[in-house]
Formats: C-alpha cells, structure tokens, sequence
C-alpha cells in the first residue's frame, strides 16, 4: 500500500514538475532578451542624447555626450511635470509610475523610466532608464 502511495505521489510531482517547465518555457517563447542597442540605433530612435550622424555614406557616429540615464533633478516634481523634464533628454521614453510599496519587475527596458512616486503624486526617488 505504501509503495502505490509513493508512485502516485512520484507520478503527482513529476507532473507538475513537467507543466511547470511547458509554462516556463513558453514565457521565455514570448519575452525577447534585452540585447544592449548600439548608439546608432539608441540615437535612432532618440535614445540618445547628443547623437549626430557623420552622413549618410559614413558608418561613424559622433557623441558628444553619454546617453542621461538618471534624472535627480525630478525628485519632488509632480509626474507630468517630471515626464515633460525627462522627454527633453529622452523623447521616446515609455514611463512607468510607481506607487508605494508596489512591486515592480526585474527585466530591464532601456526604453522605459520608472516614476517612484509617494503618496502626494510627486517624484520620490530619481528616476533611470531600465
């Protein structure tokens, strides 16, 4: 009796074990690893700042200046006026704002900006790309 037991607890785990690894895989399926862009492609799509091409026959691209990823200047702005601070520098940004004591993912977008706001709605933390 203890050894049907076992197998059915055994047969019980491997299975769940399988659907498990059929669900994970098919996330990873659906997610697109975060390659880094290169700056000719940031400057493309206006991730950077600064960026100037050499022409259209040149490969080369001049910077001037490293892409902002950090705005410390925003903390105690309201949101919109911290989004309009940072789609200066950074025109394509996608945000993403924050509340307190809420989760957020580990994946990392350079395209995107997290708002940490508190309570009030105001910036509580410098926002970064990623």
């Amino acid at each position: 009796m203890q050894m049907k037991a076992f197998a059915v607890s055994t047969r019980i785990v491997f299975f769940s074990l399988l659907v498990f690894s059929l669900v994970m895989a098919e996330e990873n399926q659906q997610k697109e690893v975060p390659q880094e862009p290169s700056h000719r492609l940031m400057a493309h799509q206006g991730l950077v700042s600064g960026g100037v091409d050499a022409g259209a026959g040149s490969r080369r691209v001049a910077l001037d200046t490293a892409p902002k990823r950090e705005w410390p200047e925003v903390v105690g702005l309201t949101v919109e006026e911290a989004k309009k601070k940072i789609k200066e520098d950074m025109p394509m940004a996608r945000f993403q704002v924050v509340l307190p004591n809420c989760f957020v993912t580990m994946d990392f977008d350079l395209g995107r900006v997290r708002l940490y706001v508190d309570s009030s709605n105001k910036v509580a933390r410098p926002p970064r790309t990623g």
